[in-house]
């Protein structure tokens, strides 16, 4: 960003530059009201006919620059996983992001960006050999590993690269997603899996841990980094080269004071377990702390039932396509018109279906609307998260049919 404003230098970022970005006024008073005057604009005016969505890269901006005050030390590494829009992915980037990537194709996303290789963490640590193949080729040369079979593939395919240890951080039974059940080392592994990677002839370059997705308590970052410490030392005591990345992961969360509460324990934490340490390099591994508020979906209304007082709607996106994190990120679906409210409209228990033939595909039922037709919209917030990147094309629907409109609010 040097010699431009933080804006600048997003609306020249590969995956925006050669895009359109809308302007609107935000009001934070009333800011779902400003988002659904430029998403009626979009709709009226486009020429749109099906689902889109709105990213405001100045909420993009605004999270970063937060970050940035609560963790200043700390370079976030944005989860590709978590909703790999390129304009997402190219803002970050030129913002002085660094890439969380989990496989060949999310690398592969985010070089096509200009991204330097040494941006990116490969952190997954269990990766398919070709996978491993295409990273040494390309220079990713940072991988996580937790398992002794996982130095044996990193030592065959990617020789030259430096290893990081996910260990298994506190239980975290408050998060969405408790990775802790599929990755992360426990204790009593830490140290042969050191000794593996140190017969195997691999660097270790650090630790890595992650709390959990989506969840609200900032006590287990402490533990977590006490643990991380105990890892760094056990390496120590092995006589291996001193470790200099330290990864406290993601699980981030934007809404409320969540996120300065989680910042200032780790703070706390890298202060007490860390201070004497200070060539080491904190990275983080944030997601939905960047995209999950950024996102606003549109669905249009395809079909309508009535039955009784009873109405059902039929859109065109559901449980198949971007509100699949309704079953797998339990996101809760608060769908609003796209039309401005008229004063005294009757509301109806409503239902309303995704564009499927699976009964399943059912978004919301028991749902107060106000009477809608065919060819209205319904407006979803904060849809940036483990959405578009999760979707199928279950029965034809595909996700590439959705157009992404970019924005910025002043």
């Amino acid at each position: 960003m040097v010699g431009s404003s933080p804006m600048q230098a997003v609306l020249v970022a590969p995956g925006v530059k050669d895009k359109q970005v809308l302007p609107y006024n935000w009001d934070a008073l009333k800011e779902k009201h400003a988002v659904a005057g430029l998403m009626r604009s979009i709709a009226g005016g486009s020429g749109v006919r099906g689902a889109f969505y709105v990213l405001d890269l100045a909420r993009v901006i605004n999270l970063y620059m937060r970050w940035h005050r609560a963790l200043p030390d700390v370079r976030p590494y944005y989860a590709v996983e978590c909703n790999p829009e390129p304009a997402l992915l190219g803002a970050l980037a030129a913002l002085g992001a660094g890439f969380d990537c989990a496989s060949r194709r999310e690398i592969e996303a985010v070089l096509a960006l200009g991204v330097e290789p040494g941006s990116i963490v490969y952190a997954n640590p269990c990766k398919p050999e070709a996978h491993i193949e295409y990273a040494a080729r390309v220079g990713v040369n940072l991988t996580t590993y937790d398992s002794e079979e996982e130095v044996a593939k990193v030592k065959r395919c990617h020789p030259n690269c430096e290893l990081v240890l996910r260990i298994k951080g506190p239980d975290n039974g408050d998060a969405k997603v408790d990775l802790g059940t599929k990755y992360g080392a426990r204790t009593d592994e830490v140290v042969p899996l050191l000794r593996a990677a140190q017969r195997a002839g691999l660097g270790v370059a650090g630790v890595s841990f992650h709390i959990g997705s989506g969840g609200t308590r900032t006590d287990v970052y402490r533990g977590a980094i006490e643990a991380a410490r105990a890892a760094f030392d056990a390496a120590a005591a092995l006589g291996m080269p001193p470790m200099r990345v330290l990864d406290v992961g993601g699980g981030f969360m934007a809404g409320g004071t969540a996120f300065e509460e989680a910042a200032a324990v780790i703070r706390d934490a890298l202060a007490e377990h860390f201070g004497d340490l200070p060539c080491v390099e904190v990275i983080g591994e944030p997601g939905r702390y960047f995209a999950e508020k950024a996102f606003t979906l549109a669905a249009r209304v395809i079909g309508k039932r009535t039955r009784g007082e009873v109405r059902e709607y039929w859109i065109d996106d559901g449980l198949y396509g971007s509100l699949n994190c309704v079953l797998m990120d339990d996101y809760v679906p608060r769908p609003r018109p796209l039309a401005t409210p008229r004063a005294g409209e009757e509301a109806y228990t409503s239902t309303v279906f995704g564009p499927t033939c699976d009964s399943l595909d059912t978004v919301v039922t028991g749902y107060r609307l106000p009477e809608m037709s065919v060819g209205d919209w319904l407006v979803f917030d904060d849809m940036g998260a483990y959405s578009i990147g999760s979707g199928s094309h279950f029965n034809g629907f595909s996700m590439s049919d959705l157009t992404t409109f970019l924005a910025y609010s002043s």
